[in-house]
């Protein structure tokens, strides 16, 4: 029920595509390095390694997470990324697992990497990549999906992600994107449904991918269960202080100012590629990428480079092609940059 043994695939990221000097538009992080407010938190913070972080420090960072989603500190489960919540999904126990996709790969890798067998629930691109919750298999306890979804930038109604729960199934909707998109409007972050399982990131927005910091949303026994596996001490002190500091009501305006900039700057670089020859772009986008086809995908990719620019390649999604490029939405003096060479490349300079 997957596509044979394509992990190496699975396993490839954007930072790879993203080599020193090039202008990057492959990896989806809004700053090169955390803002100057935050790099002080952490900084102060590392008089603290000399100990082990307590039942206090703990509490502090999913209160904080808590407060910030209208939960309670035991709905909160602080994590070594996003990425360390997929890989804790075996523990779950799943028999069978529906991911939905063309979406993140590291779920999936995680899950057959344990042996758990995979369903791949393909979104229609003709449909706008949008979720049907009928296409989902019914025996699926586990279902997996990314909301904004990576890399189509779709965002999917929390009504139609609802429509996925019943008994007996664990939901994972996975928005490590959420906080991109002003008001957040289909988060279900602060939802208290039964199965309901989320992730959220503080990578994208707070430029900390060499931190790994994160945490997952649900209640308290499914969180018991998705950590069974976890050694002492899983998270270190830097990434309790990152959380603490993220949820406080300056860094959530800081947040919402950027997500409306995001908006902002999407909206002007989809006009600006609209109708450059070869080139379809994926609407609705609502995330802080879009997924761009193009004639030639692999043939325009290096050409880019040439130009000296790297986007992130899309044909290691399950479900995309070679003509399937993402592209980071950046400021309009870097967006212009990627029109430019594409105008280039594609016969329109």
């Amino acid at each position: 029920m997957n596509s044979g043994d394509d992990r190496d695939s699975l396993r490839h990221h954007g930072d790879v595509d993203a080599e020193h000097g090039l202008l990057d538009f492959a990896v989806n992080v809004r700053l090169d390095r955390p803002p100057a407010w935050l790099r002080h938190r952490l900084a102060a913070a590392l008089d603290r390694l000399g100990r082990y972080p307590s039942a206090a420090d703990d509490l502090a960072a999913r209160s904080a997470a808590a407060a910030r989603h209208g939960r309670t500190a035991d709905e909160v489960l602080p994590l070594a990324g996003a990425a360390e919540g997929f890989a804790l999904l075996p523990s779950l126990r799943p028999r069978l697992a529906a991911l939905v996709h063309p979406s993140f790969t590291e779920p999936e890798l995680a899950l057959r990497t344990a042996g758990v067998e995979v369903a791949r629930v393909q979104l229609d691109p003709a449909d706008g990549y949008r979720l049907d919750a009928t296409a989902v298999p019914e025996q699926a306890d586990l279902v997996v999906l990314g909301n904004p979804t990576n890399p189509t930038s779709v965002l999917h109604p929390a009504a139609e992600i609802r429509r996925l729960l019943r008994p007996g199934r664990v939901v994972l909707v996975d928005e490590a994107f959420a906080d991109t998109v002003p008001g957040e409007p289909e988060s279900l972050a602060g939802c208290r449904e039964p199965g309901l399982l989320v992730f959220r990131s503080l990578t994208k927005m707070w430029g900390l991918p060499g931190l790994r910091a994160g945490y997952a949303l649900g209640d308290p026994e499914l969180l018991r269960r998705l950590s069974r596996y976890r050694p002492h001490w899983p998270v270190n002190a830097l990434v309790l202080e990152a959380m603490i500091a993220c949820c406080e009501p300056a860094a959530l305006a800081e947040s919402g100012q950027a997500a409306a900039e995001f908006e902002e700057h999407r909206v002007g670089l989809v006009a600006e590629l609209d109708g450059i020859p070869g080139l379809r772009i994926a609407l609705p986008a609502r995330a802080p990428f879009l997924l761009l086809q193009v004639t030639g995908g692999a043939e325009t990719r290096e050409a880019l480079r040439q130009h000296g620019i790297a986007v992130r390649r899309g044909d290691t999604f399950p479900g995309l092609g070679p003509d399937h490029l993402r592209v980071a939405v950046r400021d309009p003096a870097q967006n212009a940059l990627l029109v430019k060479a594409l105008r280039d490349i594609l016969g329109r300079g």
